[in-house]
């Protein structure tokens, strides 16, 4: 009778953790982490190269977390490759990080790969943010010329 019992109860019992489980992981996911907010992946104007133009283009991050995020080592790359490696920065709490094509000075909003060609694809392409171990962030693709933008 026991047996029958337990078969009976276990069921139930999985059921409980299963629930438990899920709601102790809801706080984590509410913590937060960095997305890929929006790429302007076509400059305005015509593409000519220059710093300016090539600064048009850019991948927008955003911290949805409630503290800053260390984002030494992480890498944000395209389809075909194109890597930019995050040197020991933070993106605070809440805030934006555009990450431009181009060159200039780096400051707590702004980054700059310091390339002479374009990275983002008109027609198509994936922007890819990974961790420092590889694991994958978040990800954004397009694939039409239907505007110069993509929110993600």
């Amino acid at each position: 009778m026991r047996t029958v019992r337990l078969r009976a109860a276990l069921p139930a019992l999985a059921g409980a953790a299963l629930l438990t489980g899920t709601l102790m992981s809801t706080p984590a996911q509410a913590a937060g982490t960095v997305q890929i907010h929006r790429v302007y992946f076509d400059s305005p104007g015509k593409d000519t190269r220059s710093n300016s133009s090539l600064n048009g283009e850019w991948v927008q991050l955003k911290n949805t977390s409630r503290s800053a995020l260390s984002l030494k080592g992480w890498v944000l790359k395209d389809a075909s490759n194109h890597k930019y490696s995050f040197p020991n920065v933070k993106i605070g709490a809440g805030k934006y990080m555009k990450i431009h094509t181009g060159s200039g000075r780096d400051t707590t909003s702004d980054k700059y790969q310091g390339r002479r060609a374009y990275v983002w694809n008109n027609t198509s392409d994936t922007a890819t943010l990974t961790k420092s171990n590889g694991s994958k962030v978040d990800t954004c693709s397009w694939t039409t010329r239907n505007g110069s933008d993509k929110y993600c």
